[in-house]
């Protein structure tokens, strides 16, 4: 007896249509980040790229069309080439110590039996100041160079007279000023990401440490937790130089525009204050917008060549 097989009927796929509500939502949400990412980011670019190319004095406008001038005439700046040295400056103390400091932070508040939370709150705080205010604080309050100021007030104990922190050039204790005043803003900052960083290392490998014989402290530190922090290191390193090389307000503000007075002009205007002055300040907006593009050249130079070469994002185990 032959067995029969029932004919299954297969539906045809229905395939869904979108929406048209769906769709209208989606734009409604869209719409206004790319408008304002177009209005305020793109335009703002190739406007800035097209002035660069031309001679634009003392207008918005694209003028004269000069090519590559405007380039070679700020690579030949020597006021220009001076404040990429302060650049350099800059960020050769900045780096360095706020990366340190911000990773002793984060060690010690992660070890905190108690209050963990409030520390952290502590020494976060700062961040959230702006630079400007915290820059007139620094000027006006702690390092005024009069005799009430705060630092001069600590001073006068040991018999030290008042120090002109900010006029005095030789020493120039004017880098005390600006230095201490990005520490205290951004130290805490990156020691939440050195604390996050912390966080996802496996306990594991202390333990397995621990029972080789390893002792707490400066072995375990050197082989296991700065190893296994590494990206997080490149990253706060990374961060760093690029807010370095955007140093502006506390210069500006501190020294009084970029610290044109006599005798520090060369050593405390940093390239944004110097782009600035041309361009605001000359009204020369092709020469300002051409600086503006060689440092944005520098600054990608200078990050994305070293994470490459350190293999930022690479695998820690």
């Amino acid at each position: 007896m032959a067995i029969t097989t029932p004919i299954v009927k297969k539906t045809p796929a229905v395939r869904s249509r979108p929406r048209p509500g769906a769709t209208l939502a989606f734009w409604a949400f869209v719409a206004p980040s790319l408008i304002g990412l177009l209005v305020f980011t793109i335009v703002p670019i190739v406007w800035g790229f097209l002035l660069s190319l031309s001679h634009a004095q003392n207008t918005i406008h694209p003028g004269h069309f000069v090519g590559l001038r405007n380039y070679a005439d700020m690579l030949t700046d020597e006021a220009f080439l001076r404040s990429l040295v302060t650049m350099v400056l800059y960020s050769l103390f900045i780096v360095p110590l706020t990366w340190a400091m911000s990773l002793g932070l984060a060690l010690l508040v992660d070890k905190a039996g108690w209050g963990r939370s409030f520390w952290r709150t502590v020494f976060f705080i700062p961040s959230a100041v702006s630079y400007v205010v915290a820059s007139l604080i620094w000027r006006i309050s702690l390092f005024n160079g009069l005799s009430f100021g705060f630092m001069n007030h600590l001073l006068a104990p040991f018999g030290i007279h008042p120090i002109a922190w900010i006029g005095t050039v030789d020493p120039p204790w004017y880098w005390l000023v600006l230095v201490t005043l990005r520490l205290w803003l951004q130290v805490g900052f990156y020691m939440i990401i050195f604390i996050a960083g912390l966080q996802e290392i496996p306990k594991t490998l202390y333990e397995a440490a621990a029972v080789d014989g390893a002792s707490p402290g400066w072995p375990m530190l050197r082989y296991i937790t700065l190893p296994q922090l590494r990206n997080t290191s490149i990253s706060v390193l990374m961060l760093n130089l690029i807010g370095a090389f955007q140093a502006f307000d506390e210069f500006y503000n501190i020294l009084g525009g970029g610290g044109q007075s006599a005798g520090n002009a060369s050593l405390a205007r940093p390239p944004l204050v110097y782009l600035y002055s041309t361009a605001l300040g000359d009204q020369d907006f092709g020469r300002g917008a051409a600086g503006a593009f060689i440092l944005t050249a520098l600054i990608c130079a200078v990050t994305l060549i070293p994470g490459k070469l350190f293999g930022l994002g690479r695998s820690e185990k």
